[in-house]
This record gives structure tokens, C-alpha cells and sequence, in this order.
């Protein structure tokens, strides 16, 4: 039987986006780097530390910040992402940036929602494959700053998360002989 083809090491996606227009989106996962950039958002770079060993079913190789580097227009941001454990909140991923806090968190089993300052602004979903797709608010409006970090968050670690109880269901069956 042939294995199953690698997927594409580099994927590039042109998002046509209701309030930001044309967004490009890079995703590396050699080389454990996405690119977000377009004509009316700020290019966001958030790379994987050269040398350090990936994890494949993370889309950026890893979910410990102090392997990754953020920037926001060539100015470095603090990311910080949870661990990843049994709750959809432990998936969460933390930006600070210019006196501002975005959040991106799942909400469902295949997306999550970004927030600024605790705000929900929008929401995300991707499958890990370089696509997304973003839905905005109104109210609070969303910012260029906004639609670059998010379209980044969700490409770099995916979108969503199973509930607690399917983890538990998982967990069991993994347990029981046969």
C-alpha cells in the first residue's frame, strides 16, 4: 500500500477578506514560520526558533513561547501559548503588543474566537493547513492589527479544540484493553 504524500512543507493562501481585503498567508512548517501580510494590515511574522525540533500536529512546531518570536510590522510582540491540555481554554494563544492584549481561544470543535482587551472582535477557523476563514464583529469594530494577528494565531496553532468530555471518553478507551 503507498504511503500517504507529506503535505506541502510551504503553503501560501489569498484570503479575500469582507473588511481587510486581499490578506496573504504563508505557512512554513519546515520551517516553522507563518507570514501575514496584504495592503491594509501590518505584516506579522511569528517564527519557530532555527534548529529546534517540531511537533507535527502543531502547524508552527511548537506551543512553548520561548521558542517563538513575534513581530508586528518589524516591532518584536510577547506570544505566549498555553500548553494545550484537556480544556479548549488550556489551547489558548496570548499576544501583547502596543498596550494591547489579544486573545485567540476555541469555542467549538473547529473554531475560536479572538478577542482584544478581553473583547470578542472576531472569529477564526482553520484546519491547520494554512487556510482560514475570519468572521467579524461590529461592535467592538476590528483594526488592521487585528485581522494580521489573527489570521496569524489561527494559521500558526489551528483553530478549536474537542470538549473536555470527549477528551475524558478518548482517555478511557485509550485505557481499556482490546
Amino acid at each position: 500500500m503507498p504511503k500517504d504524500p507529506e503535505p506541502a512543507p510551504v503553503t501560501e493562501s489569498v484570503v479575500e477578506d469582507d473588511l481587510f481585503g486581499v490578506i496573504t498567508v504563508r505557512l512554513d512548517v519546515r520551517q516553522g514560520e507563518v507570514t501575514v501580510e496584504g495592503e491594509s494590515v501590518p505584516r506579522i511574522v511569528l517564527r519557530r526558533a532555527a534548529g529546534t525540533e517540531a511537533a507535527d500536529h502543531i502547524p508552527v512546531g511548537t506551543r512553548d513561547g520561548a521558542l517563538l518570536t513575534l513581530t508586528v510590522d518589524g516591532v518584536e510582540a510577547a506570544v505566549a501559548p498555553a500548553k494545550g491540555r484537556l480544556t479548549r481554554h488550556s489551547y489558548r494563544v496570548d499576544v501583547r503588543h502596543a498596550g494591547q492584549v489579544w486573545r485567540l481561544v476555541p469555542d467549538s470543535m473547529a473554531g475560536s474566537r479572538l478577542l482584544r482587551d478581553e473583547r470578542h472582535i472576531g472569529d477564526f477557523s482553520s484546519q491547520g493547513d494554512g487556510g482560514v476563514w475570519a468572521e467579524w464583529r461590529q461592535d467592538p469594530a476590528p483594526d488592521p492589527t487585528d485581522a494580521a494577528l489573527g489570521y496569524a494565531l489561527a494559521t500558526a496553532f489551528g483553530t478549536g479544540a474537542d470538549p473536555m468530555w470527549v477528551i475524558a471518553v478518548q482517555m478511557v478507551g485509550d485505557l481499556t484493553p482490546g
